[in-house]
This record gives structure tokens, C-alpha cells and sequence, in this order.
């Protein structure tokens, strides 16, 4: 089991960045919460959504078919820079077309007087959908800490020009009305300050990769691009899950929200709290930095495939644990106005585990070059969360989003499995993955209970939200068979 500890190795190393990345985006959260107003901070999380959403689509799939084909050919160079000048055309193009027609876009988003701030939206997309070829390829090439120094880079750079643009900036533009600043952002503090952050730090990280890119020789392999169309495109819509679950509700909002309330001002609250559940996610996005090289690599290992599913879990436990039972402090980040939605977070983190479960599923066709499946996978999800918010969104608002999410992963996670046990069986052992979730949820059930009926006082009831936490501990190593069987990991 040492390839294990490779595997934990590697996470921790890709999980450098990624956890910076996130503890960052926590660090605003009560910045942006006591500066913007619940609308403006909707009108972030919606604009975000949509660079998720094209992110996935202009990437093509190709950064999972550079793996594939990397490691099935002798010359690996030429599937990354086939990828990277396909990419770099559609991207580029993109952008165009986005500054060319920024002020309508803007204003069908309903955002007239934002123009710019769709031309950075394009840019953004652009400069990270090539980055991301080459992010891949340092994956490839197991350069996990310069992975890492990039990515920190990158988001280092986002941290300052945040900084520099919420708390130097409009003191700057107070003192200097006439400043040329004015061309790029607005005069008072608002949504478009993050947006224009985040594409500054999108320049930094491309230039990084200049010298970098001398090192590769570019050449287009025209009968290997259709080989890895065929391959990838069905990921790229395989990717979608992420986004359903992420960012494809926050869409849903501005036509579905109930009619009673600003749509904007209950997106901003919802995203709020579902910003509380990020831990989740953050060690999902470590995990799969590494696993899926990983997974590649020793995908004829089916035991062990398996094997880390089990351990996946049981971490994803801890967390939702670790999180659930400390709410009382974490839900402090948010601002006073902001707090509304917080009674969603164990639910969000529950659908954040699901979705990562259906990646360690859906691996099977991955493995198999059989991604044809994951379109009507994903349509599964995509049926449900469509459906789901349509129906229940203008009654339950967010609540509908949060069930969503959690019906459209099981639902990809039931039918991944059904295809899979088919075509690529790999032996989980459910019954043991299912004892880490029903002790977990038994655990959180009874402190739960026991806070209630007891009302004790916060730091009180932090010591004994803490005795179950080290009580789940004790289970899960109790579940996986003792101490001395982890040491063989």
C-alpha cells in the first residue's frame, strides 16, 4: 500500500496552493460581507458562475485527454501542445468576440454601465483556460511544487490587488478624481473591484508561464487533435457536474426566485453560507489534483481504486464533523446581514462529499475510453437540478437550490455506478464506506440533540462538540481495522 502514501504525499503537495487559495477566499468573505450589500455580493456570485460554466467549455475537455494520451504515446510533448494551440485559438477568439459586443452582453445581463467588466470576464476566461493546458502538463511531469509556487503565486497576486483596490484604491480616487483608474474600474467600491482583481492576477500567472513555454515545442498534430476531440469532449460535458452543483443553480436564481424577494440580495445571502462549506471542497480539489494522474497510472489496480474510496470518505466525514459541530464560530465570518442561510451548510457540505464520491466513481470510464458515458451521466444531474429549482425555487428560494444539489449527485452517482458495474467493475466496499457515514451522522445527530435539550454555553459547548469529534476518530479507525492496518498505508 505505498503507492498510498505517494498518493497523500502528492495531495499535500497540489493542497499547498489550493488550501492558500481557499483560506483566501475565506479571509474576504467578512471583507466582502461588511463592505458589499447582499445585491452586489449576488451579482459577484452570478458573474462567477459564469466563468465556471464557459471555463469548462472552452477548455474542451482537454486537460483529462492530455493524461490519456500523454501516457500512451512515446513523444508526450505532442498531445499538451496540440491541446495548447487549440485552446489558445478558441480562447483568444472568445475573448474577442466578448470585447466586441461587452456593452450588450452587459446590458442583457442586466448590468448596463459594466462593459469593462465583461471585457475582463473575457480576458479571465481566456488566460486561465490556457494556463490550465500547462498546469496540466506540470501535473503530467509529477512538478508538483512548481504546480504549487505558480498557483500561490497567482493567488498571492489576487490577495494584494484585492487589498489594494477595497482599502488603498478609493482613498486614492477620493484625493484624485481625475485619475485614469477611472477606465478600468468605478469610482465607488462594488462587485467589479473583485472581477478586476481576479483578471490582474490571470496576467501574473500567464506571465509566469513564459519562459516555460520555450521549453515546449509547439507543433499541431492534426490526426491526434481528432483522436482527443473524440475522447475529450464528452469530459468537457463530464466536467459539468462540478458546475451544476456550484454554479448552474445561481443562474437559475434571476428567473426563479420567489417573487417576494430581491433575487440578487438571496443569492448573495446563499452564497454566503455555502462559502462556510469550503473546507469540503477544498480537500475534494486536493484530492483530485493528485488522483487523477494517479488513477491513470495504476487504474489496472481495481483493490486499490477501491481502497481509496474508503479512506475518502472517512476524511469527508471528519470534515463535515469539523465543521457542522464548530458553526457556532465559523459562522462568524459572514457579516450580521449575511447569516441567513447558514442553517444550509451541513447540506452543502453533504452534496460537496457526493460530488466528490462521483468522481472516484465516474473514474471508470475514464479508464476505459469510455467517455461517451459521461454526457448522459451528467444530463442525469442536469435533469434533476433543472428540474428541481424550476419547481421548488419560487416557493423555497435557496432550499430548493441545496436539495438540488444533493438529488442531481445521487443521481449521477446511482447511474455512474449502474454503467460502470457493466463496463468497468471495480470492487467498493459500500458496507464499509457506509459505517464512516453512519457514524459520523449518528455523531452529529446526538451532539446535535444534546446542544439543544442542553443550551449550554459557546465555549462549553465547543468542548463537547470536540469529545465527539475525537469520539469519531476513534470509530473510524476502529471501522478501517485498528491502527496497525493504517500503518500499512
Amino acid at each position: 500500500m505505498g503507492v498510498l502514501k505517494k498518493l497523500a504525499g502528492e495531495t499535500a503537495i497540489y493542497g499547498m496552493s489550493t488550501i492558500l487559495a481557499r483560506i483566501i477566499n475565506f479571509f474576504f468573505v467578512p471583507i466582502y460581507t461588511r463592505i458589499l450589500t447582499l445585491d452586489q455580493y449576488g451579482a459577484y456570485s452570478e458573474i462567477m458562475s459564469y466563468i465556471a460554466v464557459l471555463q469548462v467549455v472552452l477548455i474542451l475537455g482537454l486537460e483529462t485527454g492530455c493524461f490519456k494520451f500523454a501516457n500512451n504515446t512515446t513523444d508526450s510533448n505532442k498531445p499538451f501542445s496540440t491541446a495548447l494551440i487549440t485552446i489558445s485559438i478558441t480562447s483568444l477568439l472568445f475573448f474577442a468576440a466578448t470585447a466586441l459586443f461587452a456593452t450588450p452582453i452587459a446590458s442583457v445581463m442586466g448590468y448596463s454601465g459594466y462593459s469593462t467588466t465583461i471585457i475582463y470576464v473575457g480576458a479571465i476566461l481566456a488566460l486561465d483556460s490556457i494556463t490550465a493546458v500547462l498546469f496540466a502538463r506540470l501535473r503530467f511531469q509529477q512538478k508538483a511544487l512548481k504546480f504549487a509556487i505558480f498557483k500561490t503565486i497567482k493567488i498571492l497576486s489576487e490577495l494584494g490587488f484585492n487589498l489594494l483596490l477595497f482599502f488603498v484604491v478609493p482613498k486614492y480616487i477620493a484625493a484624485n478624481p481625475d485619475t485614469c483608474l477611472l477606465n478600468f474600474i468605478p469610482a465607488t467600491v462594488d462587485f467589479s473591484y473583485i472581477i478586476f482583481a481576479v483578471f490582474l492576477s490571470c496576467v501574473i500567472c500567464t506571465i509566469l508561464f513564459i519562459p516555460y513555454l520555450f521549453n515546449i515545442k509547439l507543433s499541431f498534430s492534426k490526426s491526434l487533435f481528432k483522436q482527443m476531440m473524440v475522447y475529450s469532449l464528452p469530459l468537457m460535458i463530464a466536467g459539468l457536474p462540478g458546475i451544476i452543483n456550484e454554479g448552474f443553480d445561481r443562474l437559475l436564481f434571476r428567473f426563479f426566485a420567489p417573487e417576494n424577494v430581491v433575487w440578487r440580495e438571496d443569492l448573495g445571502e446563499y452564497q454566503a453560507a455555502v462559502k462556510l462549506a469550503v473546507i469540503m471542497n477544498l480537500f475534494i480539489q486536493m484530492f483530485r489534483y493528485a488522483a487523477e494522474p494517479f488513477f491513470f497510472a495504476r487504474g489496472k489496480n481495481k483493490e486499490l481504486l477501491a481502497k481509496v474510496m474508503e479512506y475518502f470518505t472517512a476524511f469527508c466525514m471528519l470534515i463535515f464533523l469539523g465543521v457542522v459541530l464548530y458553526i457556532d464560530i465559523i459562522g462568524l465570518i459572514l457579516g450580521k446581514d449575511f447569516r441567513g442561510a447558514i442553517g444550509t451548510v451541513p447540506f452543502m457540505l453533504i452534496s460537496y462529499m457526493l460530488l466528490g464520491i462521483l468522481f472516484n466513481v465516474s473514474m471508470w470510464y475514464k479508464l476505459s475510453g469510455q467517455t461517451k458515458y459521461a454526457i448522459s451521466i451528467t444530463l442525469s444531474g442536469l435533469a434533476v437540478t433543472v428540474a428541481v429549482n424550476v419547481i421548488f425555487m419560487p416557493i423555497f428560494s435557496y432550499w430548493a437550490s441545496v436539495a438540488a444539489h444533493i438529488l442531481s449527485c445521487i443521481a449521477m452517482l446511482l447511474y455512474s455506478l449502474h454503467l460502470g458495474n457493466k463496463h468497468y467493475p471495480i470492487p467498493y466496499n459500500w458496507k464499509q464506506i457506509g459505517k464512516y457515514a453512519f457514524a459520523a451522522l449518528l455523531i452529529f445527530a446526538i451532539a446535535q440533540t444534546i446542544n439543544n435539550m442542553l443550551g449550554m454555553e459557546l465555549v462549553y459547548k465547543l468542548i463537547v462538540n470536540t469529545i465527539f469529534i475525537l469520539l469519531y476518530l476513534i470509530a473510524a479507525v476502529k471501522i478501517s481495522g485498528g491502527m496497525g492496518k493504517l500503518k500499512e498505508i
